[in-house]
């Protein structure tokens, strides 16, 4: 599979869909942001930073500080693939992230999302 579409997708134009998608099962931008910030170390600046620029999903998880080590935790199904099969790292840490916008957009709560 040729992944390099969704590599160089820009992470903004895909961001108001995350936020969307909460909000749409009261849910918060707030909330969206905790769990991007908890997978990648990114904070508020650094995030807005990334969306004003454009940066494209490979960017973002390349320069992201740290990937949370509890990410591996993160299993179960987004998209008709089991995330933690899932071989390609940078595929893996994309659908991480929509796996645990998928949580939140159920009603999970944080601290099972965030596997605290």
């Amino acid at each position: 599979m040729n992944n390099t579409r969704v590599y160089k997708m820009a992470f903004a134009s895909v961001y108001p869909h995350y936020i969307a998608k909460a909000e749409k099962k009261s849910r918060t931008k707030q909330e969206v942001d905790e769990i991007i910030f908890w997978l990648t170390g990114y904070n508020e600046q650094s995030l807005q930073e990334l969306l004003d620029n454009k940066t494209d999903f490979e960017t973002f998880f390349a320069q992201a500080p740290q990937i949370n080590p509890n990410a591996s935790k993160i299993t179960g199904v987004i998209c008709g693939y089991r995330v933690e099969e899932i071989e390609d790292k940078l595929m893996q840490q994309i659908r991480y992230l929509d796996k645990l916008i998928d949580e939140l957009a159920k009603g999970k709560a944080m601290e099972k999302i965030l596997r605290k």
